[in-house]
């Protein structure tokens, strides 16, 4: 099994690809299996998140595993009103739900009922497979540009 313990913080040549969903991605510690079949543990230093495109090393360096953000199940809000959209933020993150937000749209963990909550406020909720890159919250520690969340789904 491949121990994958660090991140890489600039280009490496790519050796594998694992593409994982965000309730791994938070995780310091977890089996994964590689997109080539191989079996991987991640060994991370605590408090890091990962992110699609980030790059992994293997213990000996002899592999680089390129991280793949998993497309999900989202539930997808488009807002050309900033006031609006800053109302549904308020209200999600009122409910600790892991959003990311983007100029004119809003992603979180597909959920009929916040949905209905979104649709009350007067915004159209789609829903879409894509990948989740929530935001990491006002506390988190930087690590290179990214940094540490915990995600949870409702």
């Amino acid at each position: 099994m491949i121990t994958l313990t660090q991140r890489l913080d600039h280009p490496h040549p790519v050796t594998a690809q694992v593409t994982l969903p965000i309730d791994v991605r938070v995780k310091s510690r977890a089996r994964v299996v590689l997109n080539d079949g191989r079996d991987a543990g991640l060994m991370l230093p605590r408090g890091l998140l990962l992110r699609g495109g980030d790059l992994l090393a293997s213990d000996d360096g002899h592999e680089v595993v390129e991280v793949i953000a998993a497309p999900e199940p989202l539930s997808v809000v488009h807002c050309a009103d900033p006031f609006l959209l800053a109302r549904a933020c308020y209200h999600l993150g009122n409910r600790h739900v892991p959003l990311q937000i983007m100029p004119g749209e809003l992603r979180y963990h597909h959920d009929h009922v916040l949905d209905e909550m979104l649709h009350l406020l007067g915004l159209d909720v789609a829903f879409a497979t894509l990948p989740f890159e929530p935001e990491a919250g006002a506390y988190a520690s930087e690590g290179h540009s990214h940094s540490h969340s915990h995600a949870h789904s409702h």
